[in-house]
């Protein structure tokens, strides 16, 4: 059920983090340079947070302001049947109100990122969170009170009070759930079970972020160091294969020793999708996770299906990096290998900025030039400093421009990171120039459209631009890399989902074998013959958190897959494609994601922009193994 307060932008913020893991983004090992204080860093390359708050003495006085505030939500509540006026009060309240919440959650959290060995920003972080819980408590009447409306009063409230009409979609969606909301008495007990049915993802994080230990292994020079998560990653792409094979065995034993309790907490987890999806009513667990948005099944379907009936590019590129790496045969621990010799080339902030506002030429003169303002108008906290929270992500409200967290460190995916950030900030800041408060946000099925757009039309003029051999390699290999963390690695994730919630729902239990089996199948299946998947690498499925919360990592491929297609319609000059997408950018939750997407020139309901996907990945494949055999 949809929340009457959005804290704009946050979901870019969840996503853009998770994004860092599911990847497997590039997270190097402690540096021997000493990390910057955040005092030596030049404002310049800080972000401008003044446009949320002046100064800290400003946001106390709003803080208290709000705290005072909530009980103007009172007068409304048990009032909202009476008479379309007070529905119309309260409404309204709650956008006033929420932004104030906003720019006090959102700013408070940004001081806390930039250091977060700072007590007083630690405290401010802190504070605002118990605020915005007490601003839930205050307002959580008034879905429950709109859902006591029958149909016909609803509509006859829309018609007869214009000052509603901007509050329709949003009114009209929660009567859409209707059916599936219980009785004041069953939806309290429900809520009473929520810590119990939370139980099996809190156990998943203190088994995986407290119990579990990797281990040491050595490194290149033979030095004993402790595996941590973020250096398994590092060293996964060690060019040494024995450091590769010994960080990926010591990583997943950690995990061997509990897997028969993390495969009865996964169990746990889906126990608790299913019990929610009978009392709800749904027919699956798939449909109950889905119909908050209004996004059909078959959508999830589709992609997978899709991606199913064409597994032959995968596989040729399972046997094309098995060639270049020139193993007799290829484990897991080899997918993220160094696959070409040399240093890779570095970039300067400004020779990344340079190439970025080159490279996104197609999109047109107007977003051009509000990109470039957006970079030369401190939206963007650009270097690491001591204590700064590590990833990148966009975050504002409706009444501030985005603030960009990087951790710029010369890298080509450093280069992407930008693009793709600030592609996220171009869409809430359009989003927030024609949308309401109401709408200001954005589903997590459409969020990361706007940044991928980005990367696909910067990789285009990047690959027409260099005509060097091994640098355009660089390239179509950081793009073949891409495609599949974010397309073809979460539709094989979002199948294994798939593949347990419907073990489930048929009565089925989900053992430590059965889960194991089904994780081998599945992956065997997407990368081929060539890849062999050991006695340890079948453990992935129950290690991964975002099992945890049912069926959501399928939007990072539906999102890549649209953002492939309309940047194909931009880069070809299509006809009314860059007009289209601009309007696309200026679109929030006005209306369903699969409808926002059709209005941009993308149905998701259907397979092509799926099969176009891999269309892209079949040719970059085939344009490597050219380029290899070339002299």
């Amino acid at each position: 059920m949809n929340r009457p307060l959005t804290l704009t932008g946050f979901g870019y913020v969840l996503f853009g983090l998770l994004l860092v893991f599911l990847l497997g983004a590039t997270i190097l090992l402690a540096q021997t340079k000493a990390v910057q204080k955040r005092s030596e860093i030049a404002e310049k390359d800080k972000w401008d947070l003044t446009s949320l708050y002046a100064s800290k003495e400003a946001w106390e006085k709003e803080y208290s302001s709000l705290e005072a505030s909530l009980t103007k939500f009172d007068a409304y509540k048990g009032t909202l049947k009476n008479s379309p006026s007070q529905l119309v009060g309260v409404l309204k309240l709650n956008d006033s109100l929420g932004l104030v919440m906003s720019n006090l959650y959102v700013y408070a959290n940004l001081k806390f990122d930039e250091d977060q060995q700072v007590s007083e920003a630690q405290e401010m972080s802190d504070r605002v969170s118990g605020l915005y819980s007490r601003f839930g408590q205050a307002t959580s009447f008034i879905v429950p009170e709109i859902l006591s409306l029958s149909g016909d009063q609803l509509q006859t409230f829309l018609k007869s009070t214009p000052e509603l009409d901007v509050y329709r979609f949003y009114l009209e969606d929660i009567a859409r759930q209707r059916a599936h909301i219980l009785s004041e008495r069953e939806e309290e007990l429900l809520a009473m079970a929520g810590p119990v049915t939370s139980s099996p993802q809190q156990i998943f994080e203190m088994i995986n972020n407290a119990d579990i230990s990797y281990g040491t292994i050595k490194d290149e020079t033979g030095q004993e160091v402790e595996l941590t998560k973020e250096r398994y990653y590092a060293l996964l792409e060690s060019p040494d294969r024995r450091v590769r094979r010994d960080a990926n065995h010591a990583f997943n034993s950690g995990y061997l020793e509990h897997v028969n309790t993390l495969a009865a907490t996964l169990a746990g987890s889906v126990k608790s999708d299913y019990f929610q999806m009978k009392a709800r009513g749904y027919n699956t667990c798939l449909e109950m996770a889905l119909d908050a948005d209004n996004i059909p099944p078959s959508v999830y379907h589709n992609l997978v299906d899709a991606v199913n009936a064409n597994l032959a590019p995968l596989h040729k590129w399972a046997a094309v990096r098995k060639r270049i790496l020139g193993v007799d045969t290829l484990y897991n621990y080899d997918m993220s290998a160094p696959l070409l010799p040399g240093k890779a080339k570095e970039y300067t902030y400004d020779e990344a900025k340079q190439k970025i506002i080159a490279g996104l030429a197609p999109m047109g003169k107007k977003y051009l030039a509000d990109f470039e303002k957006g970079l030369n108008s401190r939206w963007v906290d650009v270097y690491e400093n001591d204590g700064k929270r590590s990833g990148a992500y966009n975050w504002g409200t409706h009444s501030s421009h985005p603030h960009i967290l990087l951790n710029f460190n010369g890298t080509l995916d450093a280069v992407f990171t930008l693009a793709h950030e600030m592609g996220h900030g171009m869409h809430s800041f359009y989003t927030n120039l024609h949308e309401p408060v109401i709408y200001g946000d954005h589903y997590i099925f459409t969020a990361e459209v706007a940044s991928t757009c980005n990367e696909a039309v910067l990789m285009k003029y990047l690959l027409e631009k260099t005509s060097d051999k091994t640098e355009k390699l660089r390239l179509l290999i950081h793009y073949i890399d891409q495609i599949i963390g974010t397309f073809y690695t979460q539709v094989s994730f979002s199948e294994f989902e798939l593949a347990i919630h419907d073990r489930v729902e048929k009565g089925g239990a989900l053992s430590a074998d059965f889960l194991r089996k089904t994780w081998r199948d599945i992956n065997q299946r997407y990368y081929g013959p060539e890849l062999v998947i050991d006695s340890v690498n079948d453990l992935t499925g129950i290690r991964i958190p975002h099992f945890y919360n049912e069926y959501y990592v399928y939007q990072y491929a539906t999102c890549y897959a649209a953002a492939q297609a309309l940047s194909q319609k931009i880069l070809k000059k299509e006809k009314g494609a860059l007009e289209t997408y601009h309007r696309f950018l200026g679109t929030g939750t006005s209306k369903y994601p699969v409808d926002i997407l059709k209005d941009a020139g993308v149905d998701m309901t259907t397979s092509q922009p799926v099969d176009a996907t891999i269309k892209v990945f079949s040719d970059l494949v085939n344009e490597v193994e050219r380029l290899l055999n070339s002299k």
